[in-house]
């Protein structure tokens, strides 16, 4: 049979949303109303005839609702299939009335986790029954609708199915049980058990939108964000304005975030990234004033770039950045004057995350490779003490510019040569093959940049030179010696490193090693 009436329903939700209107529709299509706790007393108190679940069983809730649904009677009516004579005659025999329609919605577990809620509070907040519900309607889709979601409400108003809504019901139904058990899964591994790498790590992750294209117009793609408790990020911001993001949208977005979160407690900072990869970073007083020192910085990969801010975006800032073509702006917020001056570019997306991510934060990164997946936690070390290593100790203002510059050097594509000075990036060097021409290309660029700005000289003189690992040779140090760096921070660790520290001490280089490296791939 492809459209089956419902005659029973059983109803049993947490989120009651829509529950009510659903109720009245099935009962006035004569639909058998059974439910049980917060649910039936919620559609009692709108004025609907419902039987309580001990009613249908014999059987009282009991064990502070942990038994209630868990009965032959609720599922012998769910899983019997209505055209094999034998399960009907073992209907017939013990009295089992068949269930056409469940609509459950489970425990708010990760809710309960978010909230802070102690470990036993959290273990009852894992759902039994309502998943086995579901997993028994499910299965026996041919005969009986299961409804997860309340935006499927819709499907069910004139009291019947089609066995193409079924299925496409037992489908959201299976993937919704497979995430709520995921969590828990994580829950119990992470948090409970403090595992790292557990030996089954279950994803939980939702469509989020079909994407136009992958990172090619030939490559099809999708946006899925994590579920979990703990999720805070671009798949969380909330979108002002602006075409649909794209994939390298979004890529890009996510870079930019990661970074300016670094900057969290800093004074205002403007972050400017171009195919994953910052092109300009400032530190300044104001917000606009650290947007234009960052655009200075590389003014050519500046145009259609991604931007994220420390700061709610202000009138100045939106001023400045609507001076160029930009792809995506990310902030924790804007104020309506900003929101004024944006609106009148209609393209330009604007993406608002509340608080920013904590850079800190534990977590799993994860990257698919052919026939499996590399999983690794965060890159969110800090390194400790810097050990001085040269004859000349960093001043002050070196330092600075020393801890300044390895922290954009952590978000650079490998080999990465960051230099700055005084709280802006001078010169960016990504993904070269070896450090020396990334050394070269973030030096060529800064003198690309006074070039073009008319300064006086690179910003390169003076400033701090980062790299992201050891200088396996001299070379690259002197080709930072050569562009005017004055001091330099690395993690040393190469059997060249006195050799190094040799070319830095004949050139008068202060020198730091951190004992820590940030490749990025």
């Amino acid at each position: 049979m492809t459209t089956i009436p419902i005659r029973r329903a059983l109803l049993s939700v947490s989120d009651k949303t829509g529950i009510v209107d659903l109720g009245r529709a099935l009962a006035a299509n004569g639909v058998d109303l059974v439910s049980t706790g917060g649910t039936a007393k919620a559609l009692r108190n709108a004025g609907l005839d419902v039987r309580d679940i001990s009613d249908l069983t014999g059987f009282p809730e009991m064990m502070d609702g942990r038994v209630k649904t868990l009965h032959p009677i609720v599922h012998g009516g769910l899983l019997a299939v209505r055209d094999n004579a034998e399960h009907v005659a073992a209907m017939q025999e013990h009295d089992i009335g068949a269930i056409d329609l469940v609509v459950v919605n489970l425990y708010p577990f990760a809710a309960t986790v978010a909230k802070g809620a102690e470990r036993p509070e959290i273990i009852e907040n894992i759902d039994i029954g309502g998943p086995s519900m579901i997993r028994s309607a499910a299965k026996n889709h041919a005969f009986v609708a299961i409804v997860t979601d309340p935006a499927d409400y819709a499907l069910l108003t004139d009291a019947s199915t089609t066995l193409e809504d079924r299925r496409k019901l037992a489908a959201k139904a299976y993937a919704a049980t497979a995430a709520y058990d995921g969590m828990i899964a994580q829950w119990f591994a992470f948090s409970d058990q403090g595992e790292s790498f557990p030996d089954i790590l279950p994803l939980t992750l939702k469509h989020g939108q079909a994407l136009r294209y992958g990172e090619n117009p030939h490559q099809s793609a999708a946006f899925y964000t994590a579920t979990g408790p703990a999720a805070r990020g671009i798949g969380q911001a909330r979108q002002v304005q602006g075409k649909e993001l794209s994939y390298n949208n979004l890529n890009d977005a996510d870079a930019a975030l990661d970074l300016v979160s670094e900057f969290a407690g800093a004074d205002p900072s403007v972050v400017i990234v171009k195919h994953a990869n910052p092109c300009g970073v400032a530190t300044a007083a104001t917000l606009s004033v650290a947007y234009e020192a960052a655009f200075a910085c590389d003014t050519v990969s500046a145009f259609g770039g991604i931007i994220a801010l420390n700061r709610p975006l202000d009138a100045a800032t939106a001023r400045a950045i609507t001076g160029i073509f930009t792809e995506v702006v990310i902030a924790p917020d804007a104020d309506e004057e900003a929101l004024a001056i944006f609106a009148a570019k209609k393209n330009l997306r604007l993406l608002l995350t509340g608080d920013l991510p904590d850079a800190a934060r534990p977590g799993l990164l994860a990257k698919s490779i052919t026939g499996g997946w590399l999983l690794q936690t965060r890159d969110n070390g800090t390194p400790g003490e810097l050990k001085v290593v040269t004859k000349r100790s960093p001043t002050v203002q070196e330092l600075a510019d020393c801890r300044f510059a390895w922290t954009v050097a952590k978000h650079v594509k490998s080999n990465a040569i960051v230099y700055a000075k005084g709280g802006i990036t001078a010169g960016i060097g990504a993904g070269q093959m070896n450090r020396l021409e990334s050394a070269r290309i973030a030096a060529w660029k800064a003198k690309d940049a006074a070039d073009k700005a008319g300064w006086g000289e690179a910003r390169t003189i003076g400033s701090a030179v980062a790299s992201d690992a050891f200088f396996p040779f001299a070379d690259g140090l002197l080709a930072a010696v050569e562009a005017g760096a004055t001091a330099v921070i690395q993690p040393g660790g190469s059997i060249r490193d006195e050799e190094v520290i040799a070319a830095a001490d004949a050139a008068g280089l202060a020198m730091v090693f951190t004992g820590m490296r940030h490749f990025r791939h």
